[in-house]
């Protein structure tokens, strides 16, 4: 119900009644009086005005900075065009003719006798092989030389030094052609096992090879030597 009908609903009440209060004082009730019936007027209220709602305001718009102008590039200076080049062709120069070849001949020369000289006879080798004596000072020498060298590698066993045990071991020993050791060989023992083996230990420690004289290369060389073993007195 809008406010124009709630209007027109109150109007017609008062109008009713003001129409019975002046027509029932002139009407005569008979016997039973009428109670009028009762009109109900509901007064409605009127519908609260809907909230206005207010639009958010526009986002604010980016200002576009503007490009700087850039400026207009300088005139580029037209090429000079190149002075056209004079393409006349040259005047040919004629060579003059060759001379005339001259073949003289050389006067024949009566050449000498060549005479043949025998190359001279091959000079007798040179005997470069060592002689007997320069070979056994050699060995004197390889040999004196073999003593030193397991005298500075000797070790006395650790348990005949601790029992007291002393001896001497004579050794065979056997170098190749280029002075390796090929074997030592005990060719006499002191008597005693560990004293053996201490003495066949010097010669694999010592270095033979070092010693070996040029004199006796290319030949097997077999040398003995005795290896002892005594304790010095205190």
């Amino acid at each position: 119900m809008n406010e124009s009908t709630l209007i027109w609903a109150v109007v017609c009440s008062i109008l009713l009644h003001i129409l019975f209060f002046v027509v029932v004082p002139n009407f005569k009730f008979d016997a039973i009086k009428r109670i009028p019936d009762q009109l109900t007027v509901e007064i409605m209220q009127p519908k609260p005005p809907e909230p206005v709602v207010i639009p958010e305001p526009p986002a604010p718009v980016e200002q576009v900075k503007p490009e700087p102008i850039k400026p207009l590039p300088k005139k580029i200076p037209k090429p000079e065009p190149a002075p056209i080049k004079d393409v006349s062709p040259e005047p040919v120069q004629h060579e003059p003719p060759p001379p005339p070849t001259v073949i003289t001949a050389a006067p024949k020369v009566d050449a000498p006798p060549v005479i043949t000289v025998p190359p001279p006879p091959p000079e007798p080798p040179v005997n470069t092989e060592p002689n007997e004596d320069e070979i056994n000072s050699a060995k004197a020498a390889f040999t004196e030389s073999i003593q030193n060298e397991l005298r500075r590698n000797h070790r006395y066993p650790k348990i005949a030094a601790a029992r007291g045990i002393q001896g001497e071991a004579k050794v065979s020993i056997v170098l190749d052609k280029e002075g390796n050791l090929v074997s030592a060989t005990i060719i006499e023992s002191s008597g005693n096992d560990t004293l053996d083996e201490g003495a066949i230990a010097t010669v694999k420690r010592s270095n033979l090879k070092k010693l070996y004289p040029s004199i006796l290369r290319g030949r097997t060389y077999t040398v003995t030597v005795p290896i002892s073993f005594a304790i010095a007195n205190p």
